[in-house]
């Protein structure tokens, strides 16, 4: 990476004074090769956060000073003996691919030598019980050494070129060790044959790569699954939309390129290039990706539109709104990035075992060879091979994989559902909750009221108050404009009353939708049934209520029912009036319910909880909540795709059900049982490996298989997120 990375556009000024920017790293082998990257940049006093993200080798450094400081940080990277490049999607992928191919490359050949081998090594292994003389055994032993010399060196390479990338910039990682095993036994085995000796292993040498290799290759691909739902979504940031230019001009354009107000044509079967609006056209849209929902949803002139999404009808024209690298799918990316990558618990754990695990396997190999040399009155070859034996077998990848596979995993499988954890720790911190406070009107309603029986109204009094009504973004006069269709009279002098309500002129009448009180409806005999109001007044006639409902979630009731049975203790606090809230709590079956909560009443009572040793999730609309949110051990909100960006919760659900937050708590607390689990195997392994190694119970190709094995196991263990169903 050259000097003109600090005026490269991925380096991104960020609105706090910091600047940032991501880089492609290529190199990794284990999480100790990112605790050492991550722990060399925090140590600059001008670094705010650094880390890199498991799943897509993406480096994010966030620092303060000047952008040119960029190429100090690139440097420093490049210094630890990592390949650095600016961050595309397509190049990290296709590095992958070629990264498989090679490894499957190396792994046929040394499939192939290992078979040839062993036809040569069946003769020296029976030669204790048939006559052989020297010269036989000489013969044999450098038909092996031809066959396997070739192979040693060229399926060795994934390990050689990262453990001399890390030896030469005075570092290790965990090809180190397996690269000593295997050019110490290859060696010995050498100088046993050039001096007529027995002890070589040039069967065992190419064997154990192949095991090695084996391991390393599914790693490879268990790696690219667990990517495979950030990588999607990736993909739907490249491509081209057509764009309609002042002309009449049609171009196409790359959605990198796309900036807000340019005129996009979206045909139908078409995916959404950017988020916009719709100025032309009536369609069905696939909003899925967002939604979580798999009924398309009507688009008319003034709907918006995100990216990613699918077009499925009628041709649309829209107006862009946001840039790519700032619509709601770029969002989604950097959310589900961010909670890989953050520093959970037990990530942290790993980091520090990672961290002085390769030199204490060092240490083990060393007291393994002099132990059996001075004490155990072996041969020096056997000693060797003991201590080689030691350096395979103690290989940290089932530790480094234990955590990130089951965060990337549990992550992209909420992303499909529609949720989007904004945290590396909401997950740990959702799995220990023992209370659950909801809010209500938003949280256990849809937060979209609808006019009660619009029948009875007439469709001039309807036309009158939409026509004014559609002027205002308010959640009551978007209900009046959706229950009237029709064409909209020409309203004159809108004026929006903060607290009150709208009005306007037309006929020469002032034109009132509000309060009962301003609209004057002070004297109107009010009927007391607590329902949602407007007024409507037009100098004329009495003033005219609409009544409005706010629906429970159709699955509101039978969430709550399990989050109780479950053992959770349920409460609603709300700023409601009691009646609405009583009705609302009877319906779906939560017996504690408060009335008339403020925001500041709500943090209060949370506070309180948490006091009392209760771990708290609250669940809130996000905006009128952000006290309650924050002072929760974890908070998860239901939002619209246009406020996702501002919403203050650890964790987001889409769509219109209450369903994503039992199913959320069910996969937190699954994900941390893998997590769990896949510590006490990755621990149990070593504990009982390498006291078996020391006492040379354990060859190299046992020592190879049980390694990959390990690897293979947790990650194993860690795709049973993928069939789990929470019930």
């Amino acid at each position: 990476m050259t000097h003109s990375i600090s005026t490269a556009p991925f380096i991104i000024n960020e609105p706090d004074g910091t600047h940032s920017m991501c880089v492609l790293v290529d190199g990794i082998r284990c999480a100790g090769c990112i605790a050492n990257i991550e722990r060399t940049l925090k140590e600059q006093a001008d670094i705010v956060s650094a880390r890199v993200n498991f799943s897509t080798r993406r480096l994010k450094i966030i620092w303060r000073g000047g952008a040119n400081l960029a190429d100090t940080w690139v440097s420093l990277v490049q210094g630890l003996g990592f390949r650095t490049m600016p961050y595309d999607p397509a190049v990290s992928e296709a590095a992958d691919t070629r990264e498989e191919k090679f490894l499957l490359k190396c792994l046929a050949v040394a499939g192939f030598a290992s078979g040839n081998l062993m036809l040569f090594s069946i003769p020296l292994w029976t030669s204790d019980s048939v006559e052989m003389t020297a010269a036989t055994r000489s013969m044999f032993q450098w038909v092996q050494a031809f066959i396997a010399m070739p192979a040693i060196i060229y399926c060795g390479l994934p390990f050689y070129k990262s453990a001399w990338a890390a030896l030469k910039e005075y570092r290790t990682n965990m090809d180190v060790p397996i690269s000593v095993a295997v050019v110490l036994a290859t060696a010995m085995s050498l100088f046993e044959t050039y001096n007529h000796g027995e002890h070589a292993y040039f069967d065992s040498g190419v064997m154990l790569l192949f095991f090695l290799l084996i391991g390393r290759y599914l790693d490879a691909r268990a790696r690219g699954q667990a990517r495979s739902a950030a990588k999607d979504l990736l993909h739907m940031m490249q491509g081209f939309a057509t764009v309609l230019h002042s002309d009449g001009r049609h171009e196409r354009v790359a959605l990198g390129n796309i900036e807000t107000g340019m005129i996009l044509v979206v045909a139908a079967g078409e995916k959404i290039g950017a988020d916009g609006e719709v100025i032309t056209g009536v369609s069905e849209i696939d909003t899925s990706l967002i939604t979580g929902e798999t009924l398309p949803q009507t688009a008319i002139v003034g709907s918006k539109l995100f990216a990613g999404t699918l077009n499925i009808a009628a041709p649309l024209t829209m107006r862009v709104t946001q840039n790519a690298d700032q619509s709601l799918l770029a969002e989604i990316i950097r959310l589900m990035e961010t909670a890989e990558q953050s520093q959970a618990k037990y990530v942290t754990i790993a980091d520090q075992i990672s961290s002085w695990y390769t030199p204490a396997v060092h240490a083990l190999a060393a007291i393994t060879f002099l132990g059996w040399l001075w004490f155990g009155g072996a041969p020096w070859q056997v000693a060797l091979l003991y201590a080689a034996t030691v350096l395979i077998i103690t290989c940290p990848c089932a530790l480094g994989l234990a955590v990130p596979v089951v965060q990337v995993l549990a992550t992209g499988k909420l992303m499909r559902m529609g949720v989007l954890i904004k945290s590396g720790s909401a997950l740990e911190r959702l799995a220990t909750i023992t209370h659950v406070v909801l809010d209500k009107t938003g949280t256990l309603t849809l937060g979209h009221p609808e006019l009660v029986d619009a029948a009875q109204y007439s469709q001039s009094q309807l036309q009158l108050a939409a026509s004014v009504a559609v002027h205002s973004k308010h959640p009551l006069s978007r209900a009046v404009c959706r229950a009237y269709s029709g064409a909209l009279l020409p309203v004159e002098h809108v004026q929006e009353i903060a607290g009150q309500g709208l009005q306007a002129g037309y006929n020469g009448h002032t034109i009132r939708l509000g309060k009962a009180g301003w609209s004057g409806a002070a004297d109107v005999v009010h009927v007391n049934d607590h329902a949602l109001e407007l007024w409507l007044y037009d100098g004329d006639t009495a003033p005219l209520r609409f009544a409005f409902t706010d629906a429970l979630r159709e699955d509101a009731a039978q969430v709550v029912q399990k989050l109780q049975s479950s053992g959770l203790t349920l409460t609603m606090l709300s700023g409601d009036r009691p009646k609405a809230v009583n009705v609302a709590a009877q319906a779906v079956g939560i017996t504690n319910a408060l009335a008339h909560v403020s925001p500041v009443e709500k943090s209060q009572y949370l506070q309180t909880l948490a006091h009392n040793g209760a771990h708290v999730l609250m669940v809130g609309d996000g905006l009128n909540d952000a006290p309650s949110l924050a002072a929760a051990q974890v908070s998860m909100s239901p939002a619209s795709a246009a406020d996702i960006a501002q919403n203050a919760a650890d964790i987001v659900f889409q769509g219109d059900k209450f369903a994503p937050v039992y199913t959320t708590w069910r996969i937190a607390k699954f994900s941390q049982v893998l997590v769990k689990q896949n510590f006490a195997l990755a621990m149990l392994y070593n504990i009982v490996a390498i006291p078996l190694a020391m006492a040379g119970y354990v060859t190299p190709i046992i020592a190879a298989i049980a390694m990959s094995s390990s690897s293979i196991i947790v990650v194993l263990n860690a795709l049973r997120l993928n069939i789990y169903e929470a019930k």
